[in-house]
């Protein structure tokens, strides 16, 4: 028998960060899952062109493993090219795991743009979502907004371990002016994008 409750976890991670590490953590707590998928994204239709190499991110992406004996670093979306959306990939992964229930991790401020997603109602069919609240937010909008998806038949889980309070957006600008990145991404990461001068105005393809 395979792996009956799945974990995948999608995003750009460009660079993965602190915030990463603990939303995925409180997922497995949550869920307490068989195999944690971690899936760099190809070309996300919503991020900035581009991005760092999925060489790269997908190399820093070596940080979770430490966090689930049973996790693989899946390649799915970077070996499709293109546009990638999470309905192509999920759908991907039930024809993979044929039987198994997905968990799909994202924090408040992604669920609260859930319905913009791309087939968003057969998503809701397809994967439990696993909210985490970010540290001091109301909750209340959120939890009304997760009621609401309920009713369009999906299933929405709250882990109990907030989210860390940091951005991508914001470790790229702080590694572009050289600013220490002690605290806000696991140590592995900081001494890749330091070995390979990623975000650097100048930065290559090293």
């Amino acid at each position: 028998m395979g792996p009956q409750k799945i974990i995948l976890f999608g995003g750009t991670f460009d660079p993965p960060h602190n915030g990463h590490m603990t939303l995925l953590a409180g997922a497995i707590e949550a869920v307490r899952p068989d195999l944690v998928l971690v899936e760099p994204a190809g070309t996300p239709p919503h991020k900035r062109a581009g991005g760092t190499s999925a060489a790269h991110r997908l190399a820093m992406c070596e940080c979770f493993r430490p966090l689930f004996p049973e996790l693989v670093l899946d390649t799915t979306e970077i070996a499709r090219g293109g546009k990638s959306y999470t309905i192509d990939t999920v759908r991907q992964m039930n024809v993979r795991y044929p039987g198994a229930q997905l968990y799909f991790p994202m924090g408040s401020d992604m669920l609260l743009w859930f319905r913009n997603w791309a087939a968003y109602r057969e998503l809701l069919r397809r994967v439990v979502l696993v909210a985490h609240l970010r540290t001091g937010e109301d909750a209340a909008p959120v939890r009304e907004y997760a009621a609401g998806l309920a009713a369009e038949g999906g299933t929405v889980l709250f882990a109990k371990a907030p989210v860390f309070p940091v951005s991508s957006t914001e470790v790229r600008a702080l590694a572009a002016k050289g600013r220490p990145l002690d605290g806000l991404v696991p140590e592995s990461v900081a001494a890749y994008i330091a070995r390979h001068h990623l975000y650097t105005p100048a930065a290559g393809e090293a």
